[in-house]
């Protein structure tokens, strides 16, 4: 698979939806996370990112103009031991706590679906970070339906060990900005990984479509250690 500019890839969709990027830094000493949100409706675009316990939840901005929080409101980021949980969804509980009762990560997906928002049927996409004796490896999932129809459920789980440095994998629900909207296609793309948190967050957030995206959270984390450092940026200020 050829590696491609993530700025680039980001700059060319106005609307790729949410999306996890996991990959390892250029230097093969962090591994590098990011998830981040978009919205076209008043209601996607009334969030903001908060810190909780080692993850983050979503938030409405403005409380008053909340309008359904069933699939917008939910704890994107979750630690649990030497693993980091990353998805768009409440779906993150489900892998925690069933994980917990030590299912796989696979496993505890198989009790999830898309989400039931027709007729987008909106991807399911969930990563884990798994950092143990400083030997590192990470997977990705997404959950959609066969071609629109909600009665057929298709599961791709892609699993990477050892990954390689300065390099990462991107997932996000939406291939493009249609209605109705597109599901992402295909393998996790190969994007390049540079630059320390603060150049990498800037870089992301600077490449989201400026009238779409909303929030966006990025964490590096200490391979030999589990240290991590966070960033996160709120268009709603």
């Amino acid at each position: 698979m050829e590696i491609i500019s993530l700025k680039e890839e980001l700059m060319s969709n106005p609307y790729p939806g949410r999306g996890i990027v996991i990959g390892k830094s250029a230097d093969g000493k962090t591994a590098v996370t990011a998830y981040f949100i978009m919205g076209r409706s008043a209601n996607s675009r009334n969030r903001v990112f908060v810190e909780c316990d080692n993850g983050i939840r979503t938030q409405a901005f403005d409380e008053t103009k909340l309008e359904d929080p069933s699939l917008i409101i939910y704890a994107p980021v979750r630690v649990l031991g030497n693993k980091t949980i990353i998805t768009n969804g409440d779906q993150t509980d489900t892998i925690y706590e069933l994980m917990d009762k030590q299912q796989t990560f696979e496993q505890s997906l198989r009790t999830r679906e898309f989400e039931p928002d027709a007729p987008n049927y909106t991807p399911r996409i969930s990563g884990i970070v798994h950092i143990d004796n400083g030997i590192y490896n990470y997977a990705l999932s997404i959950l959609k339906s066969d071609d629109k129809r909600p009665e057929s459920c298709e599961r791709f789980t892609f699993a990477y060990n050892n990954p390689v440095n300065g390099e990462g994998r991107f997932i996000h629900t939406y291939a493009k900005n249609e209605n109705p909207l597109p599901s992402f296609e295909g393998e996790p793309k190969r994007v390049e990984i540079s630059g320390n948190i603060d150049e990498f967050t800037d870089m992301l957030w600077s490449s989201l479509n400026e009238e779409n995206k909303v929030s966006l959270f990025v964490r590096f984390i200490d391979i030999k250690t589990g240290k991590y450092d966070t960033r996160i940026v709120n268009k709603n200020k």
